[in-house]
């Protein structure tokens, strides 16, 4: 048993970890106002980065780089003081701010951010070099997918999920050889995606996480570099390269077995790149039996929150198929179907219904609240409405084509 465990270390050891969280989240505005994407708060103790690192780190990936560009600060100290790893056995997770090491410029693309950071990967010099996203919700054990890079031998293994045809024409869609293995096609964001042999109403999808074998990886973005009309993006030209070249394989996400998982919550997976995305993506942690279970303590979601006291429910507060947070007091309102996160408030005949509050939100007497996102510090006044009225809410607020309300940070809502 001690050889197999010293084996799997070894193997975890020729691979090195990118993760990246520079994206601006224009679709997220307000939430990304002063902040990246991945910082974006999540399910009421989380940031959307967490997913992505407790993945690796429950998989026992544990040199990571995280590459940051846009509004950073808030992502560089949340990494910097939640995901701390032990030096003395060569562990890191650190985040990479744009260094501008080829010129005076910003990554231009998702391949040019790494092709800027080469340093990274020939200090550490790995065999593999595994780039993840890190802004979806979901779980994944990645050591099952580079055990397939691994005995397949490809250039590239993409990680592919499967998705309504409807629904595919906003993602890479992947066509696949008879092998079943091997991408025949990469059809980056398609008006009329191809279907899954068999299944005429089914794609599947990049997920946009890729385990490289590095000296392709290399020598793909060298030569992605010189190509003055390439757009310098992994999913729009460096797997299409790879593709022509026959070097490129697929890890289908329906073959991921992660500990603790139900038959329910079982190949979860979303991008929650737009207002409704994300708030849907939070209704779907609140029913009884959730579609995402947070609770899953075989492959925890790990995180660092305030030391706050528990919640607390005084002169009948009510919080019904909700979630509420370390130090929250719920003081005569009432919650139903909400993720409220820690540190919120809601006082006497308040009601908020289908909604997500973020950190220090604080709801006063008799408010009313419906299918909102209410920021980090907003307060809404006593006997003031979000979500009611939305012509109202429209001149004040931003409102998603879904219909979802967004106040931004720190905002004071007047009835």
């Amino acid at each position: 048993m001690q050889g197999e465990g010293y084996r799997y270390v070894m193997r975890r050891d020729l691979l090195l970890g990118i993760v990246l969280a520079g994206g601006e989240g224009k679709r997220l505005m307000p939430l990304t106002a002063d902040r990246a994407k991945p910082a974006v708060p999540f399910g009421g103790s989380y940031r959307l980065v967490d997913f992505v690192l407790s993945n690796l780190v429950n998989a026992r990936m544990l040199k990571i780089a995280v590459l940051t560009q846009y509004k950073s600060h808030s992502l560089d100290k949340h990494i910097t003081t939640t995901w701390r790893m032990s030096t003395l056995l060569g562990n890191f997770i650190t985040p990479v701010p744009a260094q501008q090491r080829l010129g005076p410029r910003w990554y231009t693309g998702s391949a040019d951010a790494i092709l800027q950071n080469f340093n990274l990967i020939h200090d550490e010099d790995p065999k593999h070099i595994l780039v993840f996203g890190a802004d979806h919700v979901y779980r994944m054990d990645p050591s099952q997918m580079f055990d397939q890079h691994l005995n397949t031998g490809a250039g590239v293994t993409v990680a592919a999920i499967r998705m309504p045809r409807a629904e595919a024409s906003e993602f890479g869609v992947i066509e696949l050889a008879d092998d079943g293995v091997t991408i025949k096609a990469f059809h980056e964001k398609p008006a009329n995606p191809p279907a899954m042999p068999g299944h005429p109403d089914t794609c599947l999808v990049s997920m946009g996480n890729y385990i490289f074998r590095r000296d392709v990886m290399e020598d793909a973005l060298i030569l992605d570099s010189e190509d003055l009309e390439s757009r310098h993006d992994l999913g729009a030209n460096i797997i299409p390269m790879l593709t022509r070249n026959g070097s490129a394989k697929v890890y289908d996400f329906a073959n991921n077995v992660v500990p603790g998982a139900t038959d329910r919550d079982k190949g979860y997976w979303r991008d929650v790149g737009s207002i409704d995305a994300y708030f849907d993506a939070h209704m779907d942690l609140v029913s009884v039996h959730p579609i995402f279970n947070l609770y899953n303590r075989e492959w925890p979601l790990l995180t660092n929150p305030p030391s706050l006291p528990p919640a607390k429910f005084s002169e009948g507060g009510i919080a019904q198929d909700s979630i509420v947070g370390a130090g929250s007091i719920i003081a005569g309102g009432h919650l139903n179907r909400t993720v409220a996160s820690y540190d919120v408030v809601v006082a006497g005949g308040a009601f908020v219904d289908g909604s997500v509050l973020m950190p220090s939100v604080k709801i006063g007497d008799r408010a009313v609240v419906r299918r909102a996102i209410l920021d980090k510090n907003v307060v809404v006044e006593p006997g003031a409405q979000i979500g009611v009225d939305l012509d109202r809410d429209r001149e004040r607020f931003t409102i998603s084509p879904g219909g979802i309300v967004v106040v931004g940070k720190g905002v004071r809502v007047t009835a």
